[in-house]
C-alpha cells in the first residue's frame, strides 16, 4: 500500500487480499481491541498495544505475519463499518483488475502476452503440418500451430509432439495452464510441461462473430 492510504483503505485492501468478510474483519479487531486477541477467517489478531487514542494490531496467518498497524481509537468507535463501505469503492475494484490482470483469462479476447495460468474452452479451426525443429536442449521435435477460437476471436496454439495428434480439427478442447508468448510479431498460446490440453464436450461457438486478434 502507498503511504498516502489511510487505516480503512489499508484494512479494505487486507480483506479483499485474504477474502475476509469486512463486517467479520471489523468485529474482530474491535474484539481484539477488548480482549487482546481474535481471530478472522484464517487470520489471527492481536492487540499489542493500546493508549488513549490508539492501538497497535499484529495480524499473522499460521506462523507468517501479514502486518501490523496503528488503528486510532475513534476508527474502532464507529457506529458504521468503513471497511464495508471503503469496499463499494474504487478501490477494490483497481485490485480486482490487478489481481485478474495476469491470471485465468476465459476469452480470447482477454489474452494479452506475457498472462500466464491461461484457462481456455476453444474450438480447433486448423492444424498446421508439422515441422521438425532442432530445439535448445539439443534434440529434435514436432511442433505444429494449431488455429483456435471462441466466440471472441482466435489465436494460434502452438503443438509439440504428442499433442499434434491428440486433437484433430472440429474438437472442442479445454487449456489449461498455458501461456501467451510472442513470436514473430504475433501473439500464440503455448502449453508448458505444467499444463494440459484435453477434448471435452464440444460447445457451440457463434464463429460468424470472430475476429483475428
Amino acid at each position: 500500500m502507498r503511504n498516502k492510504a489511510t487505516i480503512g483503505e489499508y484494512l479494505t485492501f487486507l480483506s479483499i487480499k485474504y477474502e475476509v468478510d469486512p463486517d467479520k474483519l471489523f468485529y474482530a479487531l474491535i474484539s481484539a481491541w477488548g480482549n487482546k486477541k481474535s481471530t478472522c477467517g484464517n487470520l489471527s489478531i492481536k492487540c499489542r498495544k493500546k493508549t488513549r487514542d490508539t492501538a497497535i494490531f499484529l495480524l499473522t496467518k499460521g506462523p507468517k505475519v501479514v502486518a501490523q498497524f496503528h488503528i486510532p481509537k475513534s476508527f474502532l468507535l464507529e457506529k458504521t463499518n468503513p471497511i464495508r463501505h471503503l469496499r463499494k469503492t474504487d478501490m477494490l475494484r483497481r485490485h480486482l483488475i490487478k489481481k485478474n490482470k495476469g491470471s485465468h483469462p476465459r476469452h480470447i479476447r482477454d489474452l494479452r502476452t506475457g498472462m500466464k495460468q491461461v484457462n481456455l474452452k476453444v474450438k480447433v479451426l486448423e492444424i498446421a503440418r508439422p515441422t521438425l525443429v532442432f530445439t535448445r536442449f539439443g534434440n529434435y521435435a514436432s511442433v505444429a500451430n494449431a488455429l483456435i477460437a471462441d466466440e471472441t476471436g482466435t489465436i494460434k496454439l502452438c503443438l509439440w509432439n504428442e499433442q499434434i495428434n491428440s486433437i484433430s480439427v472440429g474438437d472442442t478442447v479445454q487449456i489449461e495452464n498455458a501461456r501467451v508468448s510472442m513470436f514473430r510479431g504475433e501473439r500464440q498460446l503455448r502449453i508448458g510441461k505444467n499444463g494440459k490440453l484435453s477434448i471435452v464436450e464440444a460447445t457451440e461457438f457463434p464463429l460468424e462473430k470472430v475476429h483475428n486478434l
